[in-house]
C-alpha cells in the first residue's frame, strides 16, 4: 500500500461544458462523451493503484461513471490554482493530483508519482504536458504557496510551476511527459498511445467524417 492520496480533479462531463476545444469537429455531445471516457479511464487507473486513499475533487455532480472506493469533495475557489490548493488541503498529507484528460495514464506511473513523495529528498513530483501545462502534481504536504503566482491554462504553466517549486526550495522529481487531450489531434495521439482504453474506443466510434 502506497502512503498518501491519489486525487482526480474532474469536471462533470456535460455537453457544451466539457472539452469545448474539440468542437468542432466534434459536436458538444460527442465532446462530452470523449470527456466521460477519459474520466473513466483515469479513474480506472487510479482504482488499480494501491494508494491508501482515493479522492475525486469534482466540479458538478457525480454520475454512474464514479466507481466504488472514491471519496468525493467539491472543488472550491475562483480558479484552478485555488482549486488545486483546496484539493491538497482535503487530502491533508502526501498526495498526487491527476487531471481527467490524460486517459493514457497507468497505475505504474501513478504509483511512482505518489510513492516518490515518501522518499528522502523528494518534496514534490511534477508531470509536464505536451502543450506547456502539466498533467499531474504531487506534494509531500499541502502548501498553498505552491500555486501562488502561477498562471494556469498558459503555454508556460508547466515551466512556471516547476520554477515556483524550485523557488520554494521544494525538491522536485519530474515525471514522464504526457499529452493531455485538448484538440482532436491530441485525441488521436492519445488513442494511439492507449488503444485498448475506453477513450480510444469512444474516439473510434465517432463518424469517420469527424476524425478527418
Amino acid at each position: 500500500m502506497i502512503e498518501g492520496t491519489l486525487i482526480v480533479i474532474a469536471k462533470e462531463p456535460r455537453a457544451g461544458r466539457s472539452k469545448t476545444r474539440l468542437v468542432p469537429p466534434c459536436t458538444p455531445s460527442q465532446a462530452a462523451g470523449l470527456a466521460q471516457a477519459a474520466l473513466i479511464d483515469t479513474l480506472s487507473a487510479v482504482a488499480a493503484t494501491p494508494a491508501a486513499r482515493r479522492l475525486v475533487a469534482l466540479e458538478g455532480e457525480a454520475g454512474d461513471w464514479l466507481p466504488a472506493g472514491f471519496e468525493v469533495t467539491a472543488q472550491r475557489g475562483e480558479g484552478l490554482a485555488e482549486r488545486l490548493a483546496g484539493a491538497f488541503d482535503d487530502a491533508g498529507g502526501p498526495a498526487f493530483v491527476v487531471a481527467m484528460d490524460t486517459p493514457q495514464v497507468t497505475p505504474a506511473l501513478l504509483g511512482a508519482a505518489l510513492g516518490r513523495l515518501s522518499d528522502p529528498g523528494v518534496d514534490a513530483t511534477l508531470g509536464l504536458a505536451g502543450d506547456g501545462g502539466y498533467w499531474g502534481i504531487g506534494l509531500s504536504r499541502p502548501d498553498r504557496a505552491v500555486f501562488e503566482h502561477v498562471p494556469m491554462s498558459d503555454g508556460r504553466t508547466g515551466e512556471l510551476q516547476a520554477r515556483r517549486l524550485r523557488d520554494l526550495g521544494l525538491r522536485t522529481e519530474l515525471l514522464p511527459r504526457l499529452i493531455d487531450v485538448d484538440t482532436i489531434e491530441d485525441a488521436r495521439a492519445v488513442a494511439r498511445d492507449a488503444p485498448h482504453g475506453r477513450f480510444a474506443a469512444a474516439l473510434r466510434a465517432l463518424p469517420a467524417a469527424t476524425l478527418r
